[in-house]
C-alpha cells in the first residue's frame, strides 16, 4: 500500500490553513485482460484505436457507490470483468466498472487506478472523464461532511494537474449528449443516474470556483 503525501492551501474550503492529506494507493487489479477489454472498448463504444488504454482528463465525475462499505465497494471494482450482478451492462462490454478514485466516508482517499487510464464510470465520456467514487450515499449511509472535503481536495489537485474543463455529478452526464466530449455509438444505451446529489456537486464547484470550469450544457 503506497501513499502519496500532498499540500494544498485550503482556501477553497474557506479555512484559512494548509494541511497535509494522503492519497493511498490501492490499485484494482489491472492485468492483461482488463488491458484488453478498456482498448476494447475505446474502439467499440468510441471508435477510438488506441495502443494503450490511456485517456487525456477533461472532466472529473462525481459518483457514489451505494455501497454500504469501503471493502465491498473495493470488490466491486476490483476484478477485470463484470460480475453476474451487472446484466444490464454485460451485453455492452465485458469490462468491470471502475473509477480512479474512491473516497470512504471518513475521508480518506485511495487511488485505485492511474489517473490517465480509462476507467469505466460514465458512459459515452470515460474516454476523457477521471471518476471519483465515494462509498455510500444510501439512505442508512449519506455522503459524510469528510467525504465532501475530500471531493474537494481531489478536485483542486486533479484541476491543478491537469487541463480539466468540466466537474460534473454522474446524474448529469446525458446533457453532454451533443457534445464534442460525447463519444457513444449507441443511441439506446443510456442508464438513469441519481449521484451523488446536486447539493453536493455544488458544493464542490462552489469551491473550486477558482479554476472557472465551464458550465455544463443544458437541456435541449
Amino acid at each position: 500500500m503506497k501513499k502519496t503525501s500532498l499540500l494544498i492551501g485550503l482556501a477553497a474550503l474557506g479555512m484559512a490553513c494548509s494541511v497535509q492529506r494522503e492519497i493511498v494507493d490501492i490499485p484494482i487489479i489491472f492485468d492483461e485482460q482488463r488491458m484488453e477489454l478498456t482498448k476494447e472498448y475505446l474502439s467499440e463504444r468510441y471508435h477510438l484505436e488506441q495502443e494503450t488504454p490511456e485517456i487525456t482528463p477533461k472532466m472529473v465525475v462525481l459518483h457514489w457507490t451505494a455501497i454500504p462499505s469501503l471493502k465491498k465497494s473495493f470488490e466491486a471494482f476490483n476484478r477485470s470483468t463484470l460480475p453476474n450482478w451487472r446484466p444490464d451492462l454485460e451485453n455492452v462490454s465485458g469490462l468491470n466498472v471502475s473509477a480512479h478514485f474512491l473516497v470512504d466516508q471518513d475521508g480518506t482517499i485511495y487511488r485505485l487506478m492511474p489517473e490517465t487510464v480509462m476507467a469505466r464510470h460514465t458512459i459515452g465520456l470515460n474516454h476523457c472523464a477521471i471518476g471519483i467514487e465515494n462509498v455510500g450515499g444510501t439512505d442508512n449511509m449519506p455522503l459524510t461532511k469528510a467525504q465532501l472535503r475530500s471531493n474537494i481536495f481531489l478536485v483542486n489537485y486533479l484541476a491543478s494537474k491537469y487541463e480539466i474543463d468540466y466537474v460534473i455529478g454522474h446524474q448529469e452526464y446525458t446533457l453532454f449528449e451533443n457534445h464534442p466530449l460525447w463519444l457513444e455509438v449507441d443511441d439506446g444505451y443510456r442508464t438513469e443516474k441519481t449521484d451523488p446529489g446536486m447539493d453536493f456537486v455544488e458544493n464542490v464547484r462552489n469551491a473550486t470556483k477558482k479554476f472557472n470550469f465551464k458550465p455544463v450544457p443544458s437541456k435541449p
